[in-house]
């Protein structure tokens, strides 16, 4: 089967979904979805999304997220972030996008590393509030098709002009002719034995990206959330207790129920904390204390960490949650510029897939969304005025011999051999190697 369009949108997680929106309507837009089309980590985000409070936060958010990174952050990329954030999130105000708002206007909140409250939420689902809403708007358009449980298993190229994508869907393989290829495949979480991401995110763009030598940055930096609900199950997805619960004041106590650690230090430092207090504590786990709140205001301001706790026989309102570390975001990925181009002509990829460098060596929290949306809308405008020019290259590839489970094992084993290279102390976290 062959298919010719002139985008073609690997994933459908908010940097999928925001550029189709922001492409030009007269464009014929392909999608796919490795599972169903809201099986994304986008959806399982709570915290919220960053946002300069005003123009006179810039300078502010803009320290804030270089003091995160380790001062190894892209600055020019952290400034357009910050910069472009106010624009961005007003647009998704006029999406439909419900953010939690008083009399004078937008509701924000504090999570770690932030000097002020500046994140922008919707209960503690607001990744899955805005998928809802994204996905509804790109359905709702004539130009763009979703193909769900299509997933990529080779690019396209001619030369080093990447040319669309095969993709197996069915058992069937699909090429997939385009102008432009968009790489929307998310992170690394699957390849994990403890991770809050979906077990299909395995970073199949990277891998791919490392096949077919385009270039790669930063593989080395993983970052770890400190606050993952504790079960000793393996090779299944954590669920997050959000960190605007440590916004809010929760604390966090070892099995003595002593306070241990300032809750609103960056990731890796409460992460590190963590992990050395289970070891002087003898034990597997830490504790996140929020039972000293109104139960009005948890069940209001967290139903859905409230619900899932209660699902795994915890009451937050009257015990602490056992909570540790799990891998939970990926900082590096495919070297792009400031409009999500990669090495590779009429390739971009926008969102966790990438490394635009705006995280440096760890993520500031809740500028994940954020970067997904800035950077995935100057792609698609940049691709809006340059496509004009673009005719869809044929390039024909060999049918394929190998099943889709052979591309599985490819490109998992190219990537953890690639991170075990790089860092050595992971290879025990890993589903295999």
């Amino acid at each position: 089967m062959e298919l010719i369009t002139d985008v073609l949108i690997i994933g459908t997680g908010v940097a999928g979904l925001y550029s189709a929106l922001n492409l030009s309507d007269n464009l014929n837009v392909v999608m796919i979805s490795k599972g169903r089309k809201d099986e994304c980590n986008t959806a399982l985000a709570q915290g919220g999304i960053s946002v300069a409070r005003g123009y006179t936060d810039i300078d502010l958010f803009t320290e804030d997220t270089l003091k995160a990174g380790k001062y190894e952050n892209d600055i020019d990329a952290v400034k357009v972030l910050v910069e472009e954030s106010i624009d961005n999130i007003s647009a998704l105000c006029k999406l439909g996008v419900d953010f939690e708002r008083d009399i004078e206007g937008l509701c924000f909140t504090r999570e770690g590393a932030h000097s002020i409250n500046r994140i922008v939420y919707y209960k503690d689902i607001t990744g899955k509030r805005v998928e809802e809403i994204l996905l509804n708007k790109v359905k709702s358009k004539n130009n763009i098709t979703i193909y769900e449980n299509c997933e990529l298993v080779e690019i396209l190229k001619n030369n080093n002009m990447c040319t669309g994508a095969i993709c197996i869907k069915d058992n069937e393989q699909i090429d997939i002719h385009a102008k432009v290829s968009i790489l929307a495949t998310g992170g690394i979480g699957g390849i994990f034995k403890n991770s809050t991401n979906q077990r299909i995110i395995t970073g199949d763009g990277i891998s791919i990206a490392i096949r077919n030598n385009i270039k790669v940055k930063n593989l080395d930096y993983i970052q770890f959330h400190p606050t993952a609900f504790f079960d000793e199950s393996l090779n299944s997805r954590k669920f997050l207790i959000s960190e605007s619960i440590r916004g809010e004041g929760g604390k966090l106590i070892n099995n003595r129920g002593e306070r241990f650690v300032d809750e609103l230090l960056s990731r890796d430092i409460v992460t590190k904390h963590i992990c050395e207090e289970k070891i002087k504590t003898n034990s597997k786990n830490v504790y996140l204390d929020v039972s000293f709140m109104s139960k009005d205001f948890l069940l209001k301001r967290f139903p859905n960490i409230y619900e899932e706790c209660l699902k795994n026989g915890v009451d937050i309102c009257k015990e602490p949650i056992p909570v540790s570390p799990a891998q939970h975001y990926f900082m590096g990925g495919i070297d792009v510029n400031l409009y999500g181009q990669t090495s590779m002509s009429n390739l971009y990829a926008f969102g966790e897939v990438s490394c635009t460098g705006v995280h440096g060596a760890n993520r500031l929290a809740s500028n994940s969304l954020l970067e997904g949306l800035v950077f995935s809308r100057r792609g698609a405008e940049k691709i809006n005025k340059e496509i004009k020019s673009m005719q869809v290259k044929i390039t024909k590839p060999e049918k394929i011999q190998c099943t889709l489970d052979y591309y599985k094992n490819l490109n998992r084993d190219v990537l953890i051999n690639t991170l075990c290279k790089l860092r050595g102390d992971i290879r025990n976290e890993l589903v295999t190697c």
